[in-house]
């Protein structure tokens, strides 16, 4: 964990290094702000809530997180970094735990920053902050799962563009499986049991169930899960490519 922590902690840092950190930030706020606050219909809900705020999470971090996933393995084996990295003292698993995370947090910084509109919602009302808070937590460990598949798409790739395309239809496809104007489609042709394991496989059923102040441990599993699964294909995925 020490040399992954190195990793992270350099990583970390070269995200605020240049200024496309800055500007995905900048990106995420004012998105989150206009969903919220305009198709949300904050205001016009008249409840002291924040679920038209985290109901765009989902399609805000489909566009927004591959943009950032896309450069962590792709720009290493386009520019031949990766060798350099290698022949450092940290394993393979090492760097893709410390780049993964670091990217996690960079994502985590930019969704605290949003803190405001939970302030203006506490100041307008009286609001479940245990709930808003859990859905904070559901949110920043989709984002997780979101950037371990945008890991590994972009450890199968040196074109940064073609991993952001890949990592967006991936995540679309994963979103899209709780979708209820899907799963009505669906009810139509597939049983009730398939249906149901089709629905529990998607990014928006778990994190809908969190963001109404459910903190489920299945839930906190599936992300988990999700996560080691992608990362540990990332890690295969480097792997081969090193070794050929």
């Amino acid at each position: 964990m020490r040399n992954a922590g190195i990793i992270f902690r350099r990583e970390f840092a070269g995200y605020f290094a240049t200024p496309i950190a800055y500007v995905f930030i900048v990106v995420f706020l004012v998105l989150a702000a206009y969903l919220t606050f305009f198709l949300g219909a904050l205001f016009e809900r008249g409840q002291a809530d924040l679920q038209s705020f985290f109901a765009f999470h989902p399609w805000l971090y489909l566009f927004l997180v591959p943009a950032i996933s896309m450069r962590l393995w792709a720009e290493e084996l386009h520019s031949g970094s990766i060798e350099l990295l290698m022949t450092q003292p940290v394993t393979l698993a090492q760097a893709v735990l410390g780049k993964f995370l670091a990217a996690w947090a960079f994502v985590g910084v930019a969704l605290v920053l949003t803190f405001p509109i939970w302030i203006t919602v506490a100041w307008l009302g009286d609001p479940d902050n245990g709930a808003i808070f859990a859905a904070y937590v559901g949110s920043f460990l989709m984002a997780g799962a979101f950037l371990a598949i945008g890991s590994c798409m972009s450890a199968l790739t040196h074109n940064q563009v073609i991993a952001f395309i890949v990592t967006a239809i991936v995540c679309l496809f994963f979103v899209l499986l709780g979708f209820m104007p899907i799963l009505n489609f669906l009810s139509g042709v597939l049983p009730a049991a398939l249906l149901n394991a089709i629905a529990s496989l998607s990014f928006f059923t778990h994190f809908e169930s969190i963001s109404k102040g459910v903190i489920d441990l299945r839930d906190i599993l599936y992300f988990a899960m999700l996560c080691a699964l992608f990362l540990y294909a990332t890690a295969v995925a480097l792997d081969v490519r090193k070794t050929h």
